[in-house]
């Protein structure tokens, strides 16, 4: 739903000061929110347009002691009424990102960096059919329900009831109403899967502990060519979806992805990255479904190179063979004649130039 024109009761406004200290709240008539630097009434922000300043009171304070110590100094209010607020905000909508990371919330919620990465690598459009596990406070919900639309559906499955509810009026109070085109089911991926149509799907989305696990499961509801992506947050799970998904056949060569963010600041001459930075906090395994009795192509595993097995449980001899197959030692003789030779030249100038002669030629 999109929202135009003045800002209306029940609506999220964020408001912001000139320090880029954020608030985000619900706008209801009649009704105040408290800040470090005075009160904000609601009224003076409904039926008025985006892009607004507003003018905080003190609880004792009115509105005509707020105008006039403005008037008295428009550009810096607060430097002399403190005391009764006089601190500006700038009235806006919130974006959706920053509904996300301002909306009450139980379980921890997907970074918006990783919410983009899905959607694009996930390749999520308008009308399509969407299967998500694991709704936790409806952070990806709400992208998901966005990006497919009206014409389009999202099935979620939450395991737990509570964050089913939380899931349910997030997404109610962001869009006004509950979406027609979501279906929100409450259980365990496994037996809610199984009520669901062979092939229905078009992308899937598994935000979970073991997705390895619900591949068999996920397979069977996808339309063949559909895309699905795993959320997970360390190594060993990307190592165990990667492995279930070649070791199935129904899935295509997983691709694998972590994405890193940071800010830069830009005043003047003082252009540079922020102090801190959004780095690490999951991985996004992506593969897609192939047909039925249809066997995925992978790369062929070369014959003499065991990725698998650990070092530490083979014998000496094993080891030194193990040693002499892998591939980042492997090296041709004229290669290795080669740089010998370079090596031999270069320490040969050092010498040569600390005796005070001419360097060899390279």
């Amino acid at each position: 739903m999109v929202r135009r024109g003045p800002l209306q009761a029940g609506e999220k406004v964020q408001l912001t000061d000139r320090k880029g200290k954020k608030i985000t709240v619900q706008l209801m008539a009649g009704e105040e929110t408290q800040t470090e630097r005075g009160v904000i009434r609601h009224d003076d922000i409904i039926g008025g347009p985006e892009g607004a300043v507003v003018v905080t009171l003190t609880s004792e304070g009115s509105m005509e002691s707020a105008a006039e110590a403005y008037r008295h100094n428009p550009r810096k209010p607060w430097k002399n009424t403190r005391k009764i607020g006089g601190w500006q905000y700038t009235v806006m909508r919130p974006r959706l990102q920053d509904f996300i990371l301002s909306m009450p919330r139980g379980a921890q919620i997907m970074y918006p960096k990783d919410i983009a990465q899905v959607i694009e690598v996930c390749d999520i459009r308008r009308g399509m059919r969407v299967l998500e596990s694991g709704g936790g406070s409806g952070a990806m919900g709400l992208h998901l329900l966005d990006a497919v639309g009206a014409e389009g559906e999202l099935t979620t499955i939450e395991m737990r009831p509570e964050f089913a509810r939380v899931c349910e009026a997030n997404a109610t109070v962001y869009f006004g109403e509950r979406p027609a085109w979501w279906n929100l089911l409450v259980g365990d991926f496994d037996s809610k899967s199984q009520d669901l149509p062979e092939h229905y799907f078009d992308r899937i989305f598994l935000d979970m502990l073991d997705p390895w696990n619900r591949l068999e499961n996920a397979w069977r509801v996808i339309a063949p060519g559909g895309v699905i992506t795993c959320y997970v947050t360390t190594t060993t799970q990307l190592s165990r979806v990667a492995e279930a998904m070649r070791e199935s056949g129904q899935w295509t060569e997983p691709e694998i992805s972590e994405t890193m963010e940071r800010g830069w600041k830009a005043q003047g001459l003082a252009v540079r990255p922020n102090h801190e930075m959004i780095g690490h906090t999951g991985f996004l395994i992506t593969a897609r479904a192939m047909a039925p009795d249809v066997e995925a192509l992978h790369k062929r595993q070369r014959a003499t190179k065991d990725t698998y097995s650990d070092i530490d449980e083979l014998t000496p001899e094993q080891q030194q063979a193990r040693l002499e197959e892998l591939e980042l030692r492997d090296i041709s003789d004229r290669k290795l004649r080669k740089v010998l030779k370079d090596l031999d030249t270069q320490v040969a100038n050092i010498a040569k130039s600390a005796a005070g002669g001419e360097s060899l030629p390279q």
